[in-house]
């Protein structure tokens, strides 16, 4: 199993990123996947989530309306999780990672996540 996020680098505030996260060796569709970030000296947060299919989201409110989350077809071998973020602040700096948790629907607590990406850094300057 590997899930390998990148697309993360330095923007000014109000820039944008597009994350991707390309999953292997998973049986996608029994897997719904999700964005977690975790900024220095704090905790790891859900920033967004999807359903196995793509037929419900997840977006911690302070994203909500800048980021969007979507995926490839989950019967896809090579399949790919996309995290959209536009008008991008500082508060938005933080290591950025993929995640997949087996089930249909997600989870927002890192504790049951079963796979995780190797993290992406992102940094906005003001």
């Amino acid at each position: 199993v590997q899930l390998q996020a990148y697309g993360g680098g330095l923007v000014q505030t109000g820039g944008s990123l597009r994350l991707s996260c390309a999953a292997s060796g998973l049986i996608l569709s029994r897997y719904a996947m999700g964005w977690f970030r975790q900024a220095p000296g704090k905790d790891r947060e859900a920033v967004a989530a999807i359903t196995w299919n793509g037929d419900s989201t997840y977006y911690k409110d302070s994203v909500k309306g800048r980021f969007t989350i979507s995926r490839d077809n989950p019967k896809n071998t090579v399949y790919t999780l996309y995290l959209q973020m536009n008008s991008l602040k500082p508060e938005d700096t933080a290591v950025y990672y993929c995640a997949a948790r087996r089930g249909s629907y997600y989870s927002l607590s890192p504790d049951e996540i079963n796979y995780w990406g190797q993290g992406t850094q992102v940094t906005v300057s003001s």
